[in-house]
């Protein structure tokens, strides 16, 4: 039926960063006839190919309000995502590290299907939930291969307002 594609060890690094086709899965669908019972005897097979990603990129927003954690592929194709406010944390309680494990855990289930491995972390914010993602992202199965901080910080900010005249 059908064969699982094999990688050789120099493929597999050129293959790392891409999104592969490596299982193929066959599923049932049932053709349109007018006869219920020929409809049961007549199933046609369709090959579905399902992509797996071996290494991703976690992207981390923690805010004073809010944390919103999401998984892409190297290209930055979203593989799933996640936000405290989506899981029914409300007000105050969504920028608290409990409610960042929470969102973690929910988003590494949405992608466990892909078979993500490896991820580079990319946290942006100055919210409380910043370690609290990173310790739940290492928790639920993921290898981390980088933590990078990417803040936005103001070099020397707007020009202020001209002085008030009274």
């Amino acid at each position: 039926m059908a064969e699982d594609k094999k990688i050789n060890p120099e493929e597999k690094k050129e293959a790392a960063g891409k999104a592969e086709v490596l299982k193929v899965e066959e599923t049932a669908v049932p053709e349109k006839t007018e006869d219920k019972k020929d409809e049961a005897e007549k199933v046609k097979k369709i090959k579905k190919a399902k992509r797996q990603v071996l290494k991703g990129k976690a992207m981390v927003k923690c805010t004073y309000n809010n944390t919103v954690v999401s998984i892409t592929d190297l290209s930055g194709g979203v593989l799933g995502w996640a936000t405290s406010g989506l899981l029914g944390f409300k007000g105050a309680k969504k920028a608290t590290p409990y409610a960042a494990t929470q969102v973690v855990a929910n988003v590494s289930e949405k992608v466990r299907k892909y078979g993500v491995r490896e991820l580079d972390v990319f946290v942006k914010g100055v919210g409380s939930g910043r370690e609290a993602s990173i310790r739940a992202l290492a928790n639920n199965g993921f290898d981390l291969n980088l933590i990078k901080d990417i803040t936005p910080i103001p070099h020397n900010g707007c020009r202020p307002k001209k002085p008030r005249r009274v």
